[in-house]
């Protein structure tokens, strides 16, 4: 049996909810074998970060090396990169094994308020990375940051996703989550000129950390398994719910979502969920 391969390239961490943890928990609930190149571990847990110690750019490239020169990949996402060495070595590796199926996820701030990504680093990810990504999956703080525009609306999402585009990306999925309302709303965008809304209920809880690198993981999975990006964002946005509205509770803090939920109720075609989703080109 020959499994679709995904790679998650981000940081370790020790509370398990989000960063390589999270995206190798969602690799295996969708049916993906999943490998990792670890940029920086972190110390911490659901009430916020108490240490972060990254990995030299050479130590990030030799675990790509290992990896891509041996088993491969079908796809690979980007979480935490911290610095801009690091992303520097991450882009280098992308263009040298020629990976098309690249999830750029721009982690830029934990939950708890913890910078994950040096000032520094912003225009390396903009510049060097951004343009390789099949879709790059800015949270609205993230997309504001990028492109240097406010965000309030969903026209300035629209708008935003559209800068995204002009800076190389092929697509770009802005997350609405903090436009705050009933709905929670996320647009893919395309350089194609098609748009995709998808939306499904907000759900109340603090249990949240981890759903940007979960989202980003499972877009990646779906590539992986040959779904085209709308299906593997669509699957994205019903798997990240489903763990949202079934997470534990785990911890005093921000608890991480339930990425064993999938499998719980049995793996479904993107698609046939209830959210609604409105395609327009």
């Amino acid at each position: 049996m020959t499994l679709p391969r995904a790679l998650t390239i981000a940081g370790s961490d020790s509370g398990g909810g989000a960063g390589i943890q999270a995206d190798l928990k969602t690799f295996t609930a969708l049916g993906v074998c999943g490998t990792s190149a670890i940029t920086c571990v972190t110390a911490q847990n659901t009430l916020g970060v108490t240490g972060v110690y990254p990995l030299t750019a050479e130590q990030v490239a030799a675990q790509l090396d290992a990896v891509l020169a041996d088993i491969g990949t079908d796809s690979a996402k980007t979480g935490m990169l911290y610095d801009p060495q690091i992303i520097a070595a991450v882009a280098d590796r992308i263009r040298r094994y020629g990976i098309r199926n690249l999830v750029v996820d721009p982690v830029m701030i934990a939950k708890s308020g913890h910078p994950l990504l040096l000032p520094e680093a912003q225009a390396a990810l903009r510049d060097l990375l951004v343009p390789l990504a099949l879709v790059v999956t800015p949270n609205l703080p993230e997309a504001e940051a990028l492109t240097g525009m406010a965000i309030r609306t969903r026209a300035d999402m629209e708008a935003a996703g559209r800068r995204l585009l002009q800076m190389g990306a092929r697509a770009a999925v802005v997350k609405g989550g903090h436009l705050g309302g009933g709905r929670a709303a996320d647009l893919l965008i395309a350089a194609d000129g098609s748009r995709l809304w998808l939306e499904a209920d907000r759900v109340e809880t603090r249990h949240t950390h981890g759903t940007g690198c979960t989202f980003s993981a499972a877009i990646a999975a779906g590539l992986a398994r040959g779904l085209e990006l709308p299906e593997a964002v669509s699957l994205a946005k019903e798997f990240i719910t489903l763990a949202i509205r079934t997470a534990p509770g785990i911890g005093a803090g921000n608890g991480p979502t339930n990425h064993l939920a999938w499998l719980e109720r049995g793996r479904r075609q993107p698609g046939e969920g209830g959210d609604r989703r409105e395609h327009t080109a």
